[in-house]
């Protein structure tokens, strides 16, 4: 018998489950191969990728923990300039404060205006031709009168009084700070609403009005305006051989020579 009649006498379920048997064979062999390296991947690789995902974890708790840090200064930083800014504001408003002192700002307000006028009358034999003029006496009378009532700026025509001006004869006019000034002068003063009743009632105005205005014909008259405006000194305020004290807590400070206190 040949090998070709021995293949032909083999029954066909035999041949198929050979067939079968073999291919389930190669399947169970691709099967390992293909799990072999997942195998190995899971077990070589995983504790790296443990230890990078740990290590991005803290970097990221990290982060967000200076995130926090940065928005506190922040959140402090701001509180500060809130504080600088109110400090600044009321640094301001005592310069502020300090420039209406000095009279280098302009006003308006209630108040008065008194206008001094020349005597009209003829000057008796052996009378003075000054005492029928408006001088700077009369001038310094009426602006101290006017500070005693309540006013809180006073000007001559235009020229604002300060604690430096000066009112000094020139002539026949008036030197007010460094301006030349002639008559009519012009007071005008800002004050409290009642400034003209409190001015009427000092003795000192009444007694001045009496002696200028009845004894020698010194027209004076006054008006009350809605609004009064008293402009800015416009004068020099340079020291020049006068310097501030030294605050106590600053210390000993150097003097012309270098030596503290010198």
């Amino acid at each position: 018998m040949t090998a070709a009649d021995r293949l032909r006498a083999i029954p066909s379920w035999q041949v198929t489950l050979g067939v079968a048997l073999l291919a389930l064979g190669f399947l169970i062999a691709a099967q390992l191969a293909s799990e072999s390296p997942r195998v190995r991947y899971t077990t070589q690789e995983r504790t790296p990728l443990l230890e990078t995902a740990g290590q991005l974890q803290a970097d990221q708790d990290a982060v967000k923990k200076r995130i926090l840090e940065l928005r506190a200064q922040i959140q402090s930083i701001e509180g500060e300039g809130e504080g600088a800014e109110d400090l600044v504001r009321q640094l301001n408003a005592r310069l502020q404060e300090a420039r209406i002192a000095a009279g280098l700002i302009a006003l308006t307000g209630t108040g008065i205006v008194l206008q001094l006028e020349d005597s009209r009358d003829p000057v008796p034999p052996g009378g003075s031709d000054a005492d029928y003029l408006v001088g700077s006496r009369d001038i310094r009378t009426v602006v101290e009168e006017l500070w005693g009532a309540g006013a809180e700026a006073i000007a001559v025509n235009g020229e604002r009084i300060t604690s430096t001006s000066a009112i000094i004869d020139i002539g026949p006019s008036l030197l007010v700070n460094s301006a030349y000034l002639a008559p009519p002068y012009q007071v005008s003063a800002i004050g409290p609403p009642d400034l003209y009743d409190r001015l009427s009632a000092s003795p000192g105005f009444v007694d001045f009005v009496r002696a200028r205005g009845d004894g020698y014909g010194i027209q004076i008259s006054l008006a009350e305006p809605d609004s009064v405006d008293v402009p800015a000194f416009v004068g020099t305020v340079t020291l020049r051989y006068s310097r501030p004290n030294p605050s106590p807590s600053a210390g000993p400070t150097a003097g012309p020579s270098g030596v503290p206190g010198g």
